[in-house]
């Protein structure tokens, strides 16, 4: 037994040998599903595999999933003011006018505030101060600064002294590197993106 065991094994060798010396001058090509093409390799998307997350204790794991929920729940608000922004610096080089340009920006301005208010309002402080540092990761300003760049100086104040009262800071930036929150939400955003759960979009279903 232990004879023919070991007779089957060389037999094994020698056919994958014989086959690969068999075919080894020949081009292989790969008749894909839906092309009328056959190629010679397969294209396939790339995955990203994220380790599995390790926690020191009970208390870091429940602290990362409050704020993966609480990132997940105001992301869209993030990529929706990238968006308007990205739109507002393309046209407003378009009006000459300064007026015209203060006017526009009012206009976007009391678009967004009609549009979202009454889902912004909801947020709780943690999650608007969490918002203020996405708006920072997608548009690489802080709040105040687009606020002091889009109307001026004193209604950025004004905005920010009045978040104060209510414990956040529209100066808060986004560091993925220093800061351990930020660490959690970077980790929080890449890993939905990889499993595709990340929602860009705040349309109701």
């Amino acid at each position: 037994m232990k004879f023919i065991s070991v007779y089957l094994f060389l037999f094994l060798c020698f056919f994958s040998y014989s086959q690969e010396n068999k075919y080894k001058d020949l081009d292989v090509l790969i008749m894909i599903k839906g092309d009328s093409i056959p190629s010679e390799s397969i294209n396939l998307k790339e995955i990203t595999v994220f380790p599995s997350i390790e926690f020191k204790n009970i208390e870091d794991k429940i602290k990362y999933y409050i704020i993966k929920r609480k990132t997940l729940k105001v992301y869209p608000y993030a990529i929706l003011a990238s968006k308007r922004l990205t739109e507002l610096n393309k046209r407003l080089p378009l009006i000459k006018n300064r007026a015209r340009k203060k006017k526009y920006t009012k206009i976007v301005e009391r678009y967004i505030e009609k549009e979202f208010s009454d889902e912004l309002k909801k947020l709780t402080r943690t999650e608007g101060q969490i918002l203020i540092k996405l708006v920072h990761r997608e548009t690489g300003k802080t709040v105040y600064r687009l606020i002091k760049k889009l109307r001026n100086g004193f209604r950025a104040f004004s905005y920010s002294s009045l978040a104060k009262l209510f414990n956040i800071s529209l100066k808060e930036a986004y560091d993925p590197i220093n800061i351990v929150e930020d660490v959690m939400i970077e980790d929080v955003i890449k890993r939905a993106y990889a499993d595709k759960s990340i929602k860009l979009s705040l349309k109701k279903k």
